[in-house]
C-alpha cells in the first residue's frame, strides 16, 4: 500500500473571461481589506461574474474584495 503523503502545496487559479487570479493574491487582498480581529478561519466565495470575492472571517465578519 502506498505512504500517506504529507499534505501537498495546492495552487488554485480561477479563470474566467481571459482573466486570471491566483488563490495567494485574493487571500493578501482579504487580509489587506480586512480590519477586524485576528483571521482564524477564513471562507472565500469566489464569484468571478460579479469580478469579486466576498469573505466571511471568524464565521462572523464579511466583506468584498475586487479581483
Amino acid at each position: 500500500a502506498p505512504r500517506a503523503a504529507k499534505s501537498p502545496k495546492v495552487q488554485v487559479f480561477v479563470e474566467y473571461q481571459g482573466r486570471q487570479v491566483e488563490q495567494e493574491a485574493l487571500l493578501a487582498a482579504v487580509k489587506a481589506d480586512w480590519t477586524g480581529a485576528a483571521i482564524k478561519t477564513l471562507e472565500l466565495y469566489v464569484k468571478p461574474e460579479d469580478g469579486a470575492v466576498y469573505y466571511v472571517v471568524n464565521g462572523e465578519g464579511t466583506g468584498r474584495v475586487a479581483f
